[in-house]
């Protein structure tokens, strides 16, 4: 498959609406204050929707119902905030048919904020500043999966992935063989195109490809991939996905015990929605 194709359908992507280039001028500050952020996201219905959506979800546990953004940016803290408001609008602008791999834009969102507070509940054990740097690719890192379906559906290519998909059960290298590109370097292609920070960019290009990963960048990628793995988007935290994701911690030379507590603490929360 061409990658022209590839390049053109990310190129005519719209591009970012103003409040979420405003949201990544905030994010970039030193000095983070909740009001400035509240002033840029209350001009935005859909952020303000998807924020108390997820506020109120089980994931997070909250005890009274969340009915204000105010209330919403003190429980979640700016930066989750922040990562929910860029998460939202994304998945937004490119939702498309997720036919290929099986799923919709439901399971699909709830697979990314399931990854985000995987995420959040792990490495707030392991190190602060390095949590709040994962939290938003965390969320984001799968969102090239809309432009592989758009192609695969547009070019005819939808049994053989999904027959292939069924084979092999590895969607990066099925994205590889029929595509010749995987999600994590479609992602930030998007991303450059969308002119975000070349540190998530750094991120998140190589998951799925660890090996070709710059070494500056070559940890967090490799926490991103345990995260992806546990949290893939056809059955977030199957047994099958959470043993694969604990694996490749141990390959990394991860300690194990903090990912399988959080793991643990994130399934009791989704008991919840049950």
């Amino acid at each position: 498959m061409s990658s022209t194709s590839i390049l053109e359908k990310i190129e005519s992507l719209p591009p970012l609406p103003k409040t979420i280039v405003e949201i990544e001028e905030f994010r970039k500050k030193s000095d983070k204050e909740v009001s400035e952020l509240l002033e840029i996201i209350e001009k935005d219905a859909l952020i303000i929707s998807t924020l108390l959506k997820i506020s109120n979800s089980a994931m997070f546990g909250f005890r009274s119902k969340v009915e204000t953004p105010s209330r919403a940016v003190n429980l979640l803290g700016i930066n989750f905030t922040v990562s929910i408001a860029i998460g939202g609008t994304v998945q937004n602008m490119l939702a498309s048919n997720l036919d290929p791999y099986g799923i919709n834009s439901d399971d699909f969102m709830r697979a990314s904020n399931i990854s985000s507070t995987l995420a959040n509940l792990w490495l707030s054990k392991v190190d602060f500043d390095l949590k709040e740097e994962i939290v938003l690719p965390a969320l984001l890192q799968e969102a090239g999966k809309f432009v592989l379906s758009d192609i695969l559906i547009s070019e005819n290519k939808l049994e053989e992935f999904k027959n292939k998909l069924a084979q092999t059960k590895d969607i990066a290298s099925t994205e590889k063989e029929i595509i010749g590109i995987t999600t994590s370097e479609t992602t930030a292609k998007i991303f450059k195109h969308w002119k975000l920070s070349d540190n998530l960019i750094n991120m998140i290009e190589f998951v799925d490809d660890i090996s070709k990963c710059d070494s500056n960048f070559k940890t967090k990628a490799r926490y991103l991939d345990i995260i992806k793995t546990a949290c893939c988007v056809t059955s977030p935290l199957s047994d099958e996905n959470i043993e694969k994701a604990v694996s490749k911690a141990k390959d990394y030379g991860f300690d194990t015990k903090p990912l399988l507590s959080a793991i643990e603490k994130l399934q009791d929360r989704l008991l919840d929605e049950l």
